[in-house]
């Protein structure tokens, strides 16, 4: 018997396209890179090259269990390993992650330091050279009096 396959398979607040084959569509989830997805594949014993539209609703539940709380997957692989505030391996996905983020930055700036400085000015925080990149936003070019 042929299984119908869904279009759209929600998991975890986003959307994704039923005929991908899984290890792709997974990733279209903000938090979980290709071998992330590939950890979740293998830890759930799913096929990687099934369509998502495919998956069973109980799967889809499993695959939001692991991705919210990951377990049997190596931590090097986790986007929060040692988290400042409680010091654990974590991994976060979507909005948490976008939260998170912000959080760091904000953290980072009230503390006063470098990173957070050159994050408040719009410049970039990891050593690459200004004179000849990173020059859009800024103004540019000679203004001239009003007559």
């Amino acid at each position: 018997m042929e299984e119908k396959l869904k279009y759209i398979v929600r998991v975890i607040s986003t959307d994704l396209i039923g005929k991908d084959a899984l290890i792709h569509s997974l990733t279209k989830i903000k938090g979980v890179s290709y071998s992330m997805s590939n950890a979740i594949c293998a830890s759930l014993k799913l096929d990687k090259n099934k369509k998502t539209g495919s998956l069973k609703d109980e799967e889809v539940k499993k695959i939001e269990e692991v991705i919210k709380s990951p377990k049997n997957i190596p931590t090097w692989l986790l986007n929060r390993q040692k988290d400042p505030d409680s010091g654990e391996d974590r991994h976060l996905a979507t909005s948490d992650l976008k939260l998170r983020k912000e959080f760091d930055i904000k953290r980072l700036r009230k503390i006063k330091s470098y990173r957070g400085f050159r994050h408040g000015v719009g410049l970039p925080s990891r050593g690459q050279r200004t004179k000849s990149n990173f020059r859009k936003g800024k103004s540019l070019g000679v203004k001239r009096k009003k007559k």
